[in-house]
């Protein structure tokens, strides 16, 4: 991982369905608030994941229930900004965020699953000038994650964080279907 000198506006966030949020989202959370020297961590709730099916739980419920999570975490906040921008599109937050402090040092903190399907985000090269991509290792997806696409086109080698990371093996998939079962 490379040095991440402290800013005042080093600022993370951590956005997802949250559906349910766990203590792996808060575990890796801690984990990059210190590693990072974050001022600031934001779970941002989305409504729906254009990569998933259906939540099995609704908006109110993933913010109450990570209000519930955080409530202790001074550092970290719980928002919800689909309602306001009309997109759960992470280029759309990011723009947006940009455009009320443009000083922001934005670190997007994501899983190495995530990494390797990045470059079908909407705007992900615009995405990739505008943030530090933060990766944390998941499951069987840290190997080739350092592999994938975006990897291979990312001009500035810094723009991404690999995160060296104890694997956290907590998923809401899995605590979905135990809700299903």
């Amino acid at each position: 991982m490379k040095m991440v000198e402290f800013n005042d506006n080093n600022f993370g966030i951590l956005g997802g369905t949250f559906d349910p949020p766990h203590l792996g989202h808060l575990k890796i959370s801690s984990i990059a608030i210190k590693k990072l020297k974050l001022k600031k961590l934001i779970w941002v709730i989305t409504k729906q994941n254009p990569f998933k099916e259906k939540s099995l739980f609704t908006v109110a419920e993933r913010i109450k229930k990570s209000k519930e999570l955080t409530n202790k975490k001074k550092t970290i906040q719980v928002k919800y900004y689909d309602h306001l921008l009309r997109s759960s599109n992470t280029i759309d937050l990011i723009k947006y965020l940009k455009k009320t402090n443009k000083n922001l040092n934005i670190f997007l903190i994501i899983g190495s699953d995530n990494l390797t399907h990045l470059h079908k985000w909407k705007g992900w090269k615009l995405l990739l000038k505008m943030v530090t991509i933060v990766v944390f290792s998941r499951n069987d997806f840290s190997v080739k994650s350092k592999k994938s696409a975006i990897v291979k086109k990312v001009e500035k080698r810094n723009k991404i964080i690999f995160m060296d990371n104890k694997k956290i093996n907590i998923s809401s998939t899995k605590i979905r279907q135990s809700y299903l079962s």
